[in-house]
């Protein structure tokens, strides 16, 4: 029945709880990720009697988190985007300063050793010269190997960091899970707001490390995915974060997740955060950059190689290599069954882009596919020896029997540059002379005079057979006697794997001999062409030089770096803003709680008066009866 003291007595209860829950507020200002609570009252249904109707006090309804779920997601999405942003930006600067700074950059030792080969061109007998192209020839390679090691140490990290970040992944989806409970049973009316509050600081730190998406259950249980959709907490079943070794590589390690249906392993795209960040940077800046550094390295081998083997040494005989690099290998998948095996080789550097590719067998032809997009590589030939397979400048024998569904990853240049190294310690073994020279008979009465002489196929079985070229008229010539062939002025003529280009008009009779070369120590003609190879467009299918390819690293691995950094500045702003906006309803302004514990203060003084008031009245009431 409505009263006087029991208005007064609803009042002051439910103001003291108001005032417990302002001073609650005030106590956890600074606490991150805290939500302002706010107690919310409602009148207390009153009888109406004769007289009119007389309310019955106030009651209290609830205590209400204002908090705004699509804000709270958006941070969610925000912070996971800036945990693997601050991931990716540095290993990106670390990346570039290793590729960049004079004291470890490929530039510097590059050029060096390119003048060394233009010492030994300008003077090709002197010893000094020709020790100092070894050492420049030392000192790349050394180089090659301090960036391949820089690249593998950032790897062997990410390893680390994954294994970390599962174990801590657990620990607080495990702690999630237990919270759901704890509030499920309280009920999504009457659960705790700090048990919330700290259930969302779990989430929060999940979020930066690996992304997710947040979906509330009925009973107020927060289920939890990954950024891909894969689940991590539904209600209390919790899914496991694992490392287990990469398919095809044993000492690298990659993320899994143990669900309820299986073990799913987790790539760059299906994880946010920081261990996305982790994968995504091995995949885009590592992989990578050991690739492109690999194929400088392979390019720069095979036409030094091949230019040292179209030239002589001081010894007198034919150079072999100058660089020793491994053929690439293919990594078998460990869940291979057959025995099938795969020789690697590089055939056409102009066509090699470095880029991994996985080699796939169903059970009666092979097909294959770049790792980094998934799109089809096209393969010709049969993989035989006689016939090998080709792709992106690669040559393919197949040995062994494979078995359906076999696979192997090709790796063409991931390896390359620190497996590089200098096959020679002897500088008379330098090939500096020409096999072959060239020379213009002195009776020959024409204008025509030797321009150039090359080594095209040093492989070619006649390159130093003697041969002549004669000039039946200014536009015919033949070769050894045989047919005419037709002659343009400036036109380069072929022959035995060599190429001879004249300037000037012959006459007929004109004599040219192209021969053996037998005098190499004063011959600088195959270091002229050696020192120039950097410049040489023997990439991209002849568009670009080892120069070129040298630059557009630096530029990429730099162009990376600032990408990231624009991008972690940016997505900072936006996280930012909707701190901002998250803290205009749910952070605690100090001024506002001032202001509600002053008028919760004065509300609970009335309530008290009220009561006073009816304990008078009541009193006079007894007094009056008594008499």
């Amino acid at each position: 029945m409505p009263s006087i003291l029991g208005n007064g007595t609803s009042a002051l209860l439910a103001f003291q709880r108001a005032l417990a829950t302002s001073s609650h507020n005030i106590a956890n200002a600074t606490v991150e990720g805290y939500t302002r609570q706010r107690v919310e009252l409602a009148n207390r249904p009153g009888d109406g009697l004769r007289q009119g109707y007389i309310g019955a006090g106030v009651v209290v309804a609830g205590v209400t988190r204002l908090s705004d779920a699509l804000v709270t997601n958006r941070l969610l999405d925000s912070r996971g985007e800036i945990g693997r942003l601050e991931l990716v930006n540095g290993y990106a600067a670390r990346i570039d300063q290793l590729f960049t700074d004079a004291t470890t950059g490929l530039a510097r030792p590059f050029s060096a050793f390119f003048d060394a080969a233009q010492g030994v061109a300008a003077e090709p007998a002197s010893q000094a010269a020709r020790t100092e192209l070894l050492g420049r020839a030392e000192a790349l390679v050394a180089r090659f190997d301090l960036l391949q090691q820089g690249l593998e140490t950032i790897d062997r990290e990410i390893n680390a960091r994954l294994a970390g970040g599962a174990d801590e992944l657990n620990r607080l989806t495990a702690e999630i899970a237990r919270l759901n409970v704890e509030i499920s049973r309280s009920g999504v009316d009457n659960a705790a707001p700090d048990l919330i509050d700290q259930r969302d600081r779990l989430v929060a730190r999940v979020a930066e490390l690996t992304g997710v998406s947040a979906l509330p259950q009925d009973d107020g249980a927060l289920n939890v995915f990954t950024a891909g959709g894969q689940p991590l907490v539904v209600g209390a079943a919790v899914s496991r974060f694992v490392v287990v070794p990469d398919d095809y590589r044993p000492d690298r390690r990659v993320l899994a997740l143990e669900t309820t249906s299986g073990t799913v392993r987790l790539g760059p795209g299906s994880v946010a955060g920081q261990l996305g960040g982790a994968l995504s940077a091995r995949a885009e800046l590592v992989d990578l950059g050991r690739a492109e550094l690999g194929r400088i390295a392979t390019a720069l081998t095979e036409t030094v190689n091949a230019q040292s083997a179209s030239g002589l040494d001081l010894n007198g005989g034919v150079g072999g290599d100058f660089f020793a690099l491994p053929a690439p290998a293919a990594l078998a998948n460990r869940n291979n069954a057959g025995s099938g095996a795969l020789a690697i080789a590089v055939s056409d550097v102009g066509a090699l882009d470095g880029g991994a590719i996985e080699l796939r067998f169903d059970g009666a032809s092979w097909s294959a596919r770049r790792v980094d997009s998934g799109a089809a590589v096209p393969l010709a030939g049969l993989g035989t020896p006689a016939s090998p397979f080709t792709a992106n400048g690669l040559s393919i024998v197949v040995s062994g029997a494979p078995a359906a569904n076999d696979r192997f990853l090709v790796e063409p240049t991931g390896n390359a540059a620190g497996a590089m190294g200098v096959a020679i310690n002897d500088p008379n073994r330098i090939a500096a002379a020409s096999r072959i020279r060239s020379g213009a008979d002195l009776a020959n009465l024409g204008q025509g005079r030797v321009v150039s002489l090359a080594v095209l196929d040093p492989a070619n079985a006649a390159l130093a057979t003697p041969a002549v070229v004669q000039f039946l008229t200014p536009t015919s010539f033949s070769i050894d006697g045989g047919p005419a062939q037709v002659y343009t002025p400036g036109a380069a003529i072929d022959a035995n794997g060599w190429r001879l280009v004249l300037d000037g008009t012959p006459r007929a009779g004109d004599v040219f001999r192209v021969g053996p070369n037998a005098s190499g120590s004063s011959d600088n003609t195959n270091m002229r062409v050696w020192a120039a190879l950097d410049a040489a467009r023997v990439l991209g299918g002849g568009a670009n030089s080892l120069n070129d390819a040298l630059g557009a690293q630096a530029t990429r691995i730099g162009s990376a770096a600032r990408e990231s950094g624009f991008s972690l500045e940016s997505q900072r702003g936006i996280d930012a803003a909707l701190v901002q906006q998250r803290e205009s309803l749910s952070g605690v302004n100090l001024d506002e709680e001032a202001a509600d514990l002053l008028r919760f203060q004065q509300a609970y003084q009335a309530a008290a008066q009220v009561i006073s008031i009816a304990d008078t009245v009541f009193q006079t009431f007894l007094a009056a009866v008594r008499r």
